[in-house]
């Protein structure tokens, strides 16, 4: 499987920082509370806990894509609007 890609939308981001404490190695917040992704590509070991941040977004801010299996095409899209990555 190739590597996992994390943006997230500061737009709709409403603070609430489930993401930073979920998985703090690939999300940050700014001086204001809005969310920072300080590593847009992250390992696949990290997969279940994003998936998880994201799931837990009350904005659903927060968008992982994934490699189609044998396609190399972003799969996994859940937000919209402009991107934040860090």
């Amino acid at each position: 499987m190739g590597s996992l890609r994390v943006s997230a939308n500061q737009d709709t981001c409403v603070t609430s920082s489930l993401c930073v404490y979920r998985v703090p190695q690939v999300f940050d917040q700014d001086e204001d509370g809005l969310v920072l992704v300080v590593n847009a590509e992250p390992p696949q070991e990290l997969r279940e806990d994003l998936l998880h941040a994201q799931r837990s977004c009350p904005t659903r801010s927060i968008r992982i894509e994934e490699p189609a299996v044998g396609a190399g095409a972003d799969v996994a899209d859940s937000g919209s609007g402009q991107a934040a990555t860090g």
